[in-house]
């Protein structure tokens, strides 16, 4: 009895332990397990869930002190441009609104000579800077000049919008004490030819003001631009020599700035590159931060050898800030070639001091300084200065008293003062600041007498080039795309030099550099190389420094809403973008409109971009969808000319005017502004022909459907 109940004790004891033991095991696994799970999780979820790239990261490496430093200036000085004058003791300003650049540096170049040759002190004005209310207290002892360009379809430039509004919005203004002069800039491809300087020239009279001669206006079909200014500023200053009894003296150089080089300064005390951001209150809202965006994806478009259409997709997803939408446009911040560089440095005897830490100081306290400081020459010459466009006739003049031998003296005031001489060596010379000092001195000696601050005063800033967004936002919400055609012209047909655009160029060779698809990095086709690391290699790995511009190129909001695109060439690309939208919106039951595509270009084998998109988007949209095209090099019209985009619209203009009469569709142009004023004329002769209008009724539909959005236009050239 007693072993068996010792037995059954053991047993008893011997079954609690091993369910005991056998619960340890249970929850040992578990517990292992579960932090086996857990850590194979959180590496699977490594950049999901957690430990992802800080998308603000870049903001540890700006500098807050000298972020938009440019504003803070502007908040800290007056508004009231007429208190201005007289605080700096000023007798001129010369307001301008730019919207590329061109008008601000006619401004900046006429306020340098006007007093270098009649002694005036003069400064110059961003329309954006004053409140425009003040320039009515300008008193009659001070002149006001006006340089404005007319941007699009007769608009005035961003920083000239306020200006705009005020001169429609006031009614009891009095100007009776300003006295001015203005200049336009515009295109005569343009419906809306100077516009915007002919409606302010208008309003200013109407308050009162007194013009001192005629309203002066460029016009840059003919690429007449450079010579209107000049025509314009010759009759300014005879105005200025008969009529206000000024006098004239030697033009002889006096800086403005002076730049001073410090070599205690380190590089990470430099700014070496970094684009400067927009200023003013109207472009704040209209434009992204600037910042480095890694190219995704890039190809070649074409399928000839000799000429270069690039497709480029950026990837927005590191950075928040930078947001777009379906039509925007997008920035691309170029550098300049490393031959030109490296020729201006070495015509000027400074190769060895290209990186030696420089700063810019204004010797004017109403001059402010246009480039970042500190920097150095480098990457002034690379980063901030267009050195890579035409010299213009005054500034070769200003540069005969720094020529450092009498033959490069005698080759600059012929080139400067005589205007077919000048005309005749541009067409068979390309004519930038670095080959220009090259020329005239026979690469035989160097312009040491050539002050440094004269460049930086003289030469116009690298400014951004924007192109049409060729990708839709509700499909690609953080990948932007662009098109755009390399531009690498014959100077002419005799000559082995090119004219090679800036910008697009620069994109090529990065897209060479790239390994994408497989392919191996690549050349430039024309040897030409850049510094594609970017400043203080913040490019590295094939980025680029962009930004987006808000547009109004947009498309309607009802997606059933008819649409009719008319395109050439690399106008395509905001198509692209709607086609790739709509197409979208169709696979997810959305009811879609009728919509016509125009596309004209060369050769359906060779330059016919996105043609199998296109046939994609043909069949995902079916019958919604009708494509049109025209190619100059094969189609011809009934009379053997050859066939273009505006040929097609007028061979299919009963659809088109059925569309706009009968559904009011929205009416699209993108491509060249000589093929928008002729498509534009040929269809409004045929609505006045089927509607039976007159001019007057056609020019009110215009205006009306421009009102509402329903003609929108994207032109350029």
């Amino acid at each position: 009895m007693a072993t068996s109940f010792i037995s059954y004790a053991v047993s008893a004891n011997t079954l609690s332990d091993l369910a005991k033991l056998s619960q340890s095991i249970a929850l040992d696994d578990i517990a292992v397990l579960s932090v086996i799970a857990l850590g194979t999780a959180g590496y699977l979820l490594r950049g999901i869930a957690w430990d992802k790239p800080d998308p603000y990261h870049h903001v540890w490496f700006e500098r807050p002190q000298e972020k938009d430093a440019a504003g803070r200036q502007t908040k800290k000085e007056t508004r009231n441009i007429a208190q201005k004058l007289e605080e700096a003791g000023k007798d001129l300003v010369i307001f301008w609104g730019s919207q590329s650049g061109t008008a601000e540096g006619f401004a900046n170049r006429l306020a340098r000579e006007c007093h270098l040759r009649f002694g005036l002190d003069t400064m110059t004005a961003d329309l954006s800077d004053y409140d425009s209310e003040t320039i009515a207290l300008i008193p009659s002892t001070k002149l006001a000049f006006f340089i404005i360009s007319t941007y699009g379809e007769g608009d005035p430039s961003d920083n000239a919008a306020a200006f705009w509004g005020w001169i429609h919005k006031s009614s009891d203004v009095s100007l009776s004490n300003l006295r001015y002069m203005a200049f336009g800039l515009g295109n005569r491809n343009y419906k809306y030819y100077n516009r915007v300087i002919d409606v302010v020239t208008e309003a200013l009279d109407k308050f009162g003001a007194s013009a001192l001669s005629p309203v002066g206006r460029a016009d840059d079909s003919t690429g007449a631009t450079e010579e209107d200014f000049m025509d314009w500023k010759e009759s300014l200053f005879a105005v200025f020599r008969k009529d206000l009894q000024y006098e004239e003296k030697e033009v002889l150089y006096e800086p403005t700035l002076s730049v001073i080089e410090d070599d205690s300064m380190d590089i990470i005390d430099l700014h070496v590159g970094e684009p400067v951001q927009q200023r003013g209150k109207s472009k704040a809202a209209s434009y992204s931060p600037i910042q480095a965006v890694p190219v995704k994806h890039s190809k070649e478009l074409f399928t000839t050898s000799d000429r270069n259409c690039l497709h480029m997709e950026l990837d927005l997803s590191h950075n928040p800030e930078i947001k777009y939408k379906t039509g925007d446009h997008l920035a691309v911040w170029p550098t300049n070639s490393d031959i030109e560089v490296d020729r201006l440095l070495r015509v000027l005897g400074l190769t060895k001091r290209g990186s030696v830490p420089i700063s810019i100081l204004s010797l004017d306290p109403a001059i402010k300084t246009r480039i970042p400081t500190p920097t150095n020459v480098e990457s002034v010459f690379r980063y901030y200065l267009e050195i890579c466009s035409p010299v213009p006739r005054d500034t070769i003049l200003s540069l005969v008293q720094f020529a450092p031998t009498p033959s490069a003296k005698l080759l600059l005031s012929n080139l400067g003062k005589d205007k077919d001489a000048y005309a005749e060596f541009l067409s068979h010379n390309v004519l930038t600041i670095g080959r220009l000092l090259e020329i005239a001195s026979e690469g035989c000696s160097t312009w040491d007498n050539l002050p440094l601050s004269f460049l930086l005063e003289v030469l116009p800033l690298v400014n951004p080039r924007y192109y049409s967004i060729s990708s839709s936002s509700i499909v690609q919400p953080r990948q932007a795309a662009i098109t755009a055609v390399v531009s690498t012209d014959r100077l002419c047909e005799d000559s082995n030099q090119r004219i090679f655009g800036l910008t697009t160029n620069y994109l090529l060779a990065l897209k060479q550099s790239l390994n994408h698809e497989g392919n191996c990095a690549q050349p430039h086709p024309h040897g030409l190389t850049y510094a594609l690391n970017g400043p203080g290699n913040a490019l590295e790995n094939g980025k680029l420094f962009v930004n987006i511009r808000k547009s109004k190129f947009k498309l309607p909001f009802m997606a059933a809403h008819p649409l009719i695109m008319v395109a050439a060439g690399t106008g395509i690309a905001p198509f692209r973008a709607f086609l790739q939208e709509r197409a979208r919106l169709k696979t997810v039951g959305r009811e879609i409109g009728k919509m016509i595509l125009f596309f004209g270009c060369r050769n359906a084998n060779e330059d016919f971009i996105y043609r199998e998109e296109l046939e994609q988007m043909q069949e995902t949209l079916g019958d919604a969808l009708k494509i049109v095209t025209a190619f100059s090099r094969q189609d011809k019209n009934a009379d053997g000319s050859k066939m273009y985009v505006q040929d097609r619209v007028e061979e299919h203009a009963a659809e088109v005017c059925g569309l706009l009469n009968e559904s009011n569709a929205n009416f699209y142009i993108c491509g060249s502004a000589t093929m928008a004023r002729e498509v534009t004329k040929r269809l409004g002769d045929e609505l006045k022909e089927g509607n039976e209008w007159g001019d007057e009724r056609l020019r009110e539909w215009s205006e009306r459907e421009k009102r509402l959005n329903r003609w929108q236009e994207d032109v350029w050239g």
